[in-house]
Parts: structure tokens; C-alpha cells; sequence
């Protein structure tokens, strides 16, 4: 489930709404680059917001915080900052024909801050890994830079029942796990599930505000380990001598999995997202 916006979203959701403090919003970010930076994308964008325009600076952290406070406006009792995970065939929650849907798409990800009076603007992440010249260069990102876009109002968020979804992935576990089984891996992959748990290690380093629910937490988790599976199975596929047979059955059975755990996942990101209101 995790990147960048979603990190974002729920934090400084939690934070908009005085269950988190800004350093846990720093903490979870630090977790993508080193440093972050805001942007806006153009002119309108520079004036809802209070960003520099036409001169761009790269302005900090601290600034992105100030910008989502700005952009959240009054607080209702629901939550201003939502996330969005479009894919192609699938952009609900993004307004057509804009730059905000171009740039999110290829992102993949986005977030949506709603303020008064339905006043909304759209935040995409993107990596900068610089130019590649430094002696210190790890091959990680060098920062993060976050840009903002004016939206004409804020879309309707994209609505998915947790109970559906978490049905829906029981069966998924179950595919997924006869799809690995299904695949036989080459000489130099003994071990396929301990592959898994390197994958799930990785995405448990980030932290979830404390207050959501013990719902949503197991269907992230469930969801992550069907996700795992997908991507370690998609790897082994290649170089595993399998028959033509044998690929076509495994990957028909990982196919329709992906859409199920993204519609599981933002049932539980929206669950989350919720739950500090209430």
C-alpha cells in the first residue's frame, strides 16, 4: 500500500484533526527522501495556496505543512486530506481533462485537499534523484517534491465498503496463495515465502496513526501480503521452468488479484482517514 501520498494523507489528516503533532508527519515523510519540497504548478495554483509564483523556489517541509493547512481550511468534522491511487482504466476521483489527472495518473498516486466552501487543490508527488554526480549518492532519491494544483471544485471521493472489501480479499489470500503454488521457481530461488516476508518487512517500517481501526489495519495487512505474493510470482515466472501451461494458469489467476487489493486498500486508507473525526 505504501508511497508517498498515502503517508501523507494519513498523518497530516491525524495531524489537521489534533491527534498527531507535526513531527509525525515529518517522521513518516522522512521515510521517502531525505528532503521535501512543495511547488505550485502554475499561477492559480500560486494564489490558493500563498506558494511563490512565477519565480519557483523550492520551498521546505515546513511549507508543505503550512500549504495543507491553508488548503484544509476550516475543519468540518470530516477529513480535508484524501488520497487517490488511479491506474489506467480506473482515474475515479480525478477531475477530466486537467493536469491534475495527466500528472497523477503517471504518478499513480495524488492527494486531494478540500477547504471551504468546496475549494479544493490537488498535491502529486514526484522523486528527484538528481543528477546522479555525487560522491555520496546511494541511489535513492535526493528529495521529494510536491506540486500543487488549482482543481475547478473537489471531486467526489471515491467510495469503497471496508465489509466488501474485506470479504473480497479472503478469497483473494486463497488465489494468490494457490497461484504460488502454482509457480516453480528456477535453481536459484529455494525459498519463495521467505521472499514474501522480505517484501512485507519493507512496507511494515511505516508507522499508522494510532487511532485506526483494527479493521482496516487487517485488511492493509492482508492486502499487502496478497500484493507480495503478485510481485514475488511475477518475478519467479521468467526464469522458472515452467510450461507455457503452467505460466498462463498462474497468471491468470494474479490478474483480476491487483484490483482487488487496491479497492481493498483504499477502503482501509479511507477507514483510517475517518477515524480521528469520529
Amino acid at each position: 500500500m505504501w508511497c508517498p501520498s498515502v503517508s501523507l494523507s494519513v498523518w497530516a489528516n491525524a495531524w489537521l484533526a489534533g491527534t498527531a503533532a507535526p513531527d509525525d508527519v515529518l517522521d513518516a515523510l522522512s521515510l521517502w527522501a531525505p528532503q521535501h519540497f512543495i511547488a505550485a504548478y502554475d499561477s492559480v495554483a500560486a494564489g490558493n495556496t500563498g506558494l511563490p509564483w512565477p519565480d519557483v523556489d523550492e520551498a521546505s517541509v515546513i511549507t508543505l505543512l503550512r500549504t495543507l493547512r491553508t488548503a484544509a481550511g476550516k475543519h468540518t468534522g470530516e477529513p480535508s486530506v484524501n488520497v487517490v491511487l488511479p491506474v489506467p482504466g480506473d482515474v475515479r476521483g480525478l477531475p477530466a481533462g486537467t493536469g491534475f489527472e495527466r500528472d497523477a495518473l503517471a504518478a499513480g498516486e495524488a492527494l486531494i485537499v478540500t477547504g471551504d466552501r468546496n475549494k479544493a487543490v490537488g498535491i502529486v508527488p514526484e522523486f528527484d534523484y538528481g543528477d546522479g554526480d555525487s560522491d555520496a549518492d546511494d541511489g535513492g532519491p535526493r528529495a521529494l517534491v510536491w506540486t500543487v494544483y488549482a482543481l475547478p471544485a473537489a471531486p467526489p471521493p471515491v467510495h469503497v465498503d471496508l465489509g466488501e472489501a474485506e470479504y473480497a480479499l479472503r478469497s483473494a489470500v486463497r488465489s494468490a496463495a494457490e497461484a504460488l503454488e502454482a509457480v516453480r521457481p528456477g535453481a536459484g530461488v529455494s525459498d519463495p515465502r521467505g521472499m514474501i516476508e522480505q517484501v512485507l518487512e519493507c512496507s511494515r517500517r511505516h508507522r499508522i496513526p494510532a487511532d485506526a481501526p483494527a479493521r482496516a489495519l487487517r485488511v492493509l495487512e492482508n492486502a499487502a501480503q496478497v500484493d507480495a505474493i503478485i510481485a514475488v510470482s511475477s518475478d519467479l515466472m521468467p526464469i522458472g521452468p515452467q510450461t507455457l501451461s503452467d505460466t498462463q494458469i498462474a497468471n491468470d489467476a494474479l490478474k483480476p488479484l491487483a484490483a482487488v487489493v487496491r479497492s481493498a486498500r483504499m477502503a482501509a486508507i479511507t477507514a483510517i482517514l475517518h477515524s480521528p473525526w469520529h
